[in-house]
């Protein structure tokens, strides 16, 4: 049990932790650029660095007393879910995530995946902020925040065994709607499955091979963090570096601007049904 967190080791077939520098279960590029490829080596030089360096060390799945932050998140829940009850009114008008992320789409294809973005990558979105200014206000606490959002699965929903692109940020869940039975909805890390709990966080490494499986009847939605990872000196400065370079990249740009087309149609729609009224 981690705080709240239950956690179910499988049985050992790798040695201690470890990560493959490289995203498994994600198809390579088509013969990328010389630029990419460039980039792509730098990524996969900072992130050796960042194993050596971690200030926590490289677990797969934290104990959340190492985050004192996290308790404070957790407090925040009644009021989180109060405003994630009103944007799933909308459910069906949101963005399955490779509608804004379509490099997702190695992993997920189908609609079942949907998300309701209030920052990425540091990017905010000020009109799904202002419809969730408690959780907005929740999620400040974190430091390093880098991406927040609602992650919805769908009944059915199955992501496959993947890794995170880059191991220079950690993943938390705070568990927001979990239907039962817990063994039919859960998240594998590395060695480990860990079944979401209404009102507790769960943090991980998304660097290491995991996937998540809602097989229940009922939709599951987790409020979604990405937060810079605690790493010591050179580590942390080439991470920063290139973090806050990402946003340059193409593929981010592309979904920050699958975003704005996406929110700027949903509130039109608001709008034009409010008028009606």
């Amino acid at each position: 049990m981690t705080d709240g967190i239950a956690n179910t080791p499988l049985p050992e077939k790798s040695s201690p932790n470890t990560q493959d520098f490289a995203t498994a279960g994600i198809a390579p590029m088509d013969r990328p650029s010389a630029i990419t490829r460039f980039f792509m080596g730098i990524v996969a030089w900072a992130e050796r660095l960042n194993f050596k360096y971690a200030k926590l060390g490289n677990p797969p799945v934290y104990d959340i007393e190492v985050f004192p932050w996290a308790k404070e998140v957790e407090k925040a829940w009644p009021e989180i879910r109060a405003e994630l009850d009103r944007v799933l009114v909308r459910q069906s008008e949101l963005p399955s995530f490779q509608e804004i992320s379509t490099d997702v789409q190695t992993i997920s294809k189908d609609d079942r995946w949907k998300t309701f973005f209030l920052v990425g990558f540091g990017v905010k979105s000020e009109q799904n902020i202002s419809a969730c200014p408690e959780t907005w206000k929740a999620v400040q606490k974190i430091p390093g925040l880098k991406t927040a959002m609602f992650s919805i699965f769908e009944p059915g929903k199955h992501l496959p065994a993947h890794r995170g692109p880059y191991n220079g940020v950690l993943r938390l869940h705070l568990g927001m709607i979990v239907p039962e039975p817990a063994d039919k909805l859960a998240i594998r890390v590395k060695d480990q499955i860990c079944h979401w709990q209404e009102g507790k966080a769960l943090i991980f490494d998304d660097a290491y091979e995991h996937e998540a499986w809602n097989h229940t009847d009922k939709t599951r939605v987790v409020l979604f963090i990405d937060f810079v990872k605690p790493l010591k000196f050179p580590a942390r400065l080439i991470n920063w570096i290139l973090l806050n370079l990402a946003i340059f990249t193409p593929f981010i740009r592309e979904g920050l601007d699958n975003h704005k087309e996406w929110e700027k149609k949903f509130y039109a729609q608001a709008e034009a049904l409010r008028n009606r009224g």
